[in-house]
This record gives C-alpha cells, structure tokens and sequence, in this order.
C-alpha cells in the first residue's frame, strides 16, 4: 500500500480586510492567514465528497502531488492528511511561502477535542458558523452510534485497507475505533503494527470465525469473489495440513 498524503489547495476571493487568523493544526504549529481562504482550487484525485468535489481541479494522488500545478493556482492555504511520505514536496511547498496546515486525527478524540478539527477549519476558511453546526453534527452523530450499538452483540470485522500485499489497521487507529462505535471488533487489533501485512491464511482464519464477511462501499466489484475464492483456498490447504 502507498502512503498517502491527501491535499486540499485554498485561494482568497477579493474581500474587505481581516484580522490575522491563527490556529494550531494537528502537529502543533501555528498556522496564520492574513484573511480566510475561502474558495476550493485543488485537490487529490481521491477527495470527491460531496459529488461537488469531483469537478474541483486535480493537482495530484495518493503516490504524487503535481507541485508545479499546486504553485501555478497560486494557493493561500494548504490542507495535508500526512503519513509520512512526500515530505519532500511539502518542504518545497512550504519553500513557496504557502501556510500549511496538517489535519491527521488519529483518535475519534483528536476531532471532538475542542476546538475541534471542524472548528479549527472553519476559522482559516471564513466558515465559523458553517463550522460550528457541523462539529455539533458529528458529536451527535457519535452520541447516537454509541447509544444504538452500546448494548449489542458484537460483530467482528476485518477492515481490507489494500489487497495486494494485504493489510489491514490494529486497535491504534481512528478507523478502529469507528468500528468499535458501530458495535464491531477489529479482529487484529492486537497486531503491533498500525497497518500490518497478512497472508490470505490469516486472514481467512480470522474473518471465517467471526462468519461475516462483506464488500465495503468502494470495493472493487470482484472483493467478494476474490474473498470467496481466496477462503476456499485456505481451506484445501489446511485439509492439505492436517492429512
């Protein structure tokens, strides 16, 4: 799987004059904007919700970002989710003068920490109000999860992040902890690493004995055969084995 870094390029619409706008992003530097970046110019081919998002120009993806497209829109903002590669390009981003702000909550706690990330946002982009309602949203929305599954059996899943080598997350992980809010438990939340290579075995093992096993939305349309096909194999094998 490749790291990604997911990018968001901002430019200011013509305005009458701000006060400086400073937050602290999710690596702890100060940001600062002289006044709000308030139009979407950019971004990474993979951010396309809403469906508003798709006719937004694209100046990379998750394995590159085109810098020289990124300089040419003449950005006042920039929006990273970094897991640590294409340092270098953001250096040479940051070498541009253009105000970087890094949103990479790890723990469902990173984003309802007050101000939260929503908060955060909305001041660089003029949107306090906008931003406000949305962060009340989303802790509803937590709130109600946690209520409807809080005393249901629980459901184990397995969460495919790449197919091939296949990985999936362990317990140290925002999208874990998603799973856990919706009553299910992350069958290798144990694994040391945060995003750990498996083979078909392992995994079939695990996701066999929890009996559940389905295609996320977005998954390629052949995930379930390819499933299918994969646990059959694991099986011959393990009769194989045991002979």
């Amino acid at each position: 799987m490749k790291r990604s870094t997911m990018l968001a390029a901002f430019a200011l619409f013509a305005s009458p004059s701000f006060a400086a706008i400073t937050v602290t992003d999710d690596s702890g530097a100060a940001v600062t904007l002289a006044k709000p970046a308030a139009r979407v110019v950019g971004a990474v081919s993979y951010s396309d919700y809403p469906k508003e998002a798709q006719a937004i120009a694209r100046v990379g993806d998750n394995k590159t970002l085109d810098l020289e497209r990124i300089a040419a829109l003449h950005p006042d903002l920039i929006v990273v989710w970094r897991h640590g590669n294409a340092g270098q390009q953001l250096d040479r981003l940051r070498a541009l003068g253009i105000p970087v702000y890094a949103s990479e909550p790890k723990h469902l706690g990173d984003i309802t920490t007050n101000p939260t990330n929503l908060d955060r946002l909305g001041a660089l982009l003029g949107t306090e109000t906008q931003a406000r309602a949305a962060s009340s949203a989303f802790l509803g929305d937590i709130a109600a999860l946690r209520a409807t599954y809080a005393h249901r059996p629980p459901v184990g899943v397995f969460y495919q992040v790449w197919d091939d080598p296949l990985m999936t997350i362990n317990g140290d992980n925002v999208f874990s902890e998603v799973i856990s809010l919706c009553g299910g438990v992350n069958v290798f939340a144990a694994e040391k690493l945060r995003v750990p290579t498996l083979s078909t075995e392992s995994a079939s093992t695990a996701t066999g004995s929890t009996g559940r096993r389905r295609a996320s939305r977005g998954a390629p349309p052949n995930c379930a055969r390819t499933w299918k096909r994969r646990a059959r194999a694991a099986r011959k094998r393990a009769r194989r084995s045991s002979a």
